[in-house]
């Protein structure tokens, strides 16, 4: 399964089966994991068969069951939009190991002896993991790919590149909180493309969303074809 692949294969799934996570699965997880602290400066660790974050009465309350796994998103503050953009490709190599996930904002409950929180550091949210009872299912996109992209280049009368178009294809794919994509990109003069937050109600989980939507847009766009801004 390509990147490509995992992101239209990937749904957010709550219901789990009791079935532990191969030894060879959480080695890979966890390599990618220590090359994107390393990469983004961030903190994100993976918790294993640890039943309790999801035992009480808020996770039954976001429908979920048999968690036992989950990825602790831990950044410094203000590092949200990279803990959405290194977290969303952890989260793509467990749908190509077979894995299935959730990002979780609230319903779950914080385990401190679990993982490790500097004192310059915030655990923002988790993603649950595990083999899931089902696959999940695709959410009705609420935007169109006019809905998010915009033109800024002097050049008129031309068309957006295909890049850039598939690359907001599979940003739209990206989980956002209850699903409002409340994000843009913008193709400047050079290839250069800007992506920014829209206003929400629900602002506090913006920047996650917008990282996430741009590790979406950058494979399937190819980093190769522009530079961000």
């Amino acid at each position: 399964m390509t990147l490509e692949e995992a992101i239209k294969a990937r749904h957010s799934v709550r219901q789990y089966l009791n079935k532990p996570i191969e030894a060879e699965k959480i080695e890979q997880l966890q390599k990618l994991i220590n090359e994107c602290n390393q990469k983004g400066g961030l903190h994100i660790q993976l918790v294993t068969e640890e039943p309790k974050a999801f035992a009480g009465g808020m996770a039954k309350y976001g429908k979920f069951r048999g968690v036992r796994n989950y990825i602790a998103m831990i950044g410094k503050k203000g590092d949200d939009v990279n803990l959405g953009y290194y977290g969303e490709k952890v989260v793509l190599l467990a749908q190509q190991l077979g894995l299935n996930t959730c990002w979780v904002a609230l319903t779950f409950k914080k385990q401190p002896d679990q993982y490790e929180v500097r004192p310059d550091e915030k655990l923002v949210c988790v993603v649950s993991l595990g083999y899931g009872e089902n696959q999940g299912a695709q959410h009705p996109q609420k935007k169109t790919i006019d809905d998010v992209a915009e033109d800024k280049r002097t050049i008129v009368g031309f068309l957006l590149p295909d890049w850039f178009t598939r690359g907001i294809e599979a940003a739209l794919l990206a989980p956002t909180a209850i699903n409002q994509q409340k994000f843009s990109f913008a193709l400047h003069d050079g290839n250069t493309v800007e992506a920014r937050t829209r206003f929400t109600m629900f602002n506090g989980y913006a920047p996650i969303d917008l990282g996430i939507a741009k590790c979406h847009f950058e494979i399937a766009a190819g980093i190769e074809n522009f530079e961000w801004q």
